[in-house]
């Protein structure tokens, strides 16, 4: 994965982007079906922002009984601490990296770069974000959790340390349960980080109002003073 950039959906909302948002999908999703948000997203002209919205490998899931589907790693164990296969979540992370490369050869700056994603893929934004050792501008992390959690404090990059993170969870979540994100909110605070927590009465999915408030998140992290 990192050998070569992973194929993504592309959308810019002005012509030269100054800014982009780097959007990973959930398990067995791919790209296409978070790219239909950025209309309800409400950007506003003034703001040049690239979208993009990888799609993932294909590889077998176990704990789907080993059927392959679009994933950023392996997940073996409905459980908060095994959940994730580390190894994939490390390939998926130079995926990331890589995008973030690209942008900034294209001219944006890392400070203008977001990193969101629903599911899985909140869970390699918040992975990757925390851990890119330059400042980002946000990080958006729907129905997710932290990846690795008794690494998370050694691991942390410095020049990310105040990044704004955006987090959301639905406290019905059969997939993703709603404690996970909860504890996942804390163990972030613990560590320092300023987490702007939403709750919503949902299950494994996103409601209007959701996407009104990841919206305005980045229209204010993203907005030139």
């Amino acid at each position: 994965m990192s050998e070569s950039l992973l194929p993504a959906v592309e959308i810019e909302t002005a012509s030269n982007p100054d800014a982009a948002v780097i959007w990973l999908h959930g398990l067995g999703d791919d790209g296409h079906g978070w790219s239909e948000v950025v209309p309800a997203l409400r950007i506003p002209p003034t703001l040049a922002v690239r979208f993009l919205f990888p799609h993932a490998p294909v590889m077998p899931v176990t704990i789907n009984q080993g059927f392959p589907m679009r994933a950023w790693y392996d997940i073996r164990a409905a459980d908060f601490n095994q959940r994730a296969d580390l190894e994939g979540v490390r390939r998926s992370q130079a995926g990331v990296e890589a995008l973030i490369a690209r942008e900034r050869k294209r001219g944006v700056a890392s400070e203008r770069i977001v990193l969101a994603g629903f599911s899985q893929g909140g869970a390699i934004a918040l992975y990757t974000g925390v851990r890119h050792p330059e400042a980002l501008a946000g990080i958006v992390a729907l129905s997710t959790y932290v990846i690795d959690p008794e690494a998370l404090a050694a691991e942390l990059a410095p020049a990310n340390r105040a990044i704004p993170i955006f987090m959301a969870h639905g406290t019905h979540d059969p997939v993703v349960q709603f404690a996970w994100g909860e504890r996942s909110r804390r163990l972030l605070e613990a560590a320092g980080f300023n987490v702007e927590w939403h709750r919503y009465p949902m299950e494994h999915s996103a409601l209007p109002e959701e996407i009104d408030a990841v919206g305005a998140f980045l229209i204010r992290i993203l907005a030139r003073p």
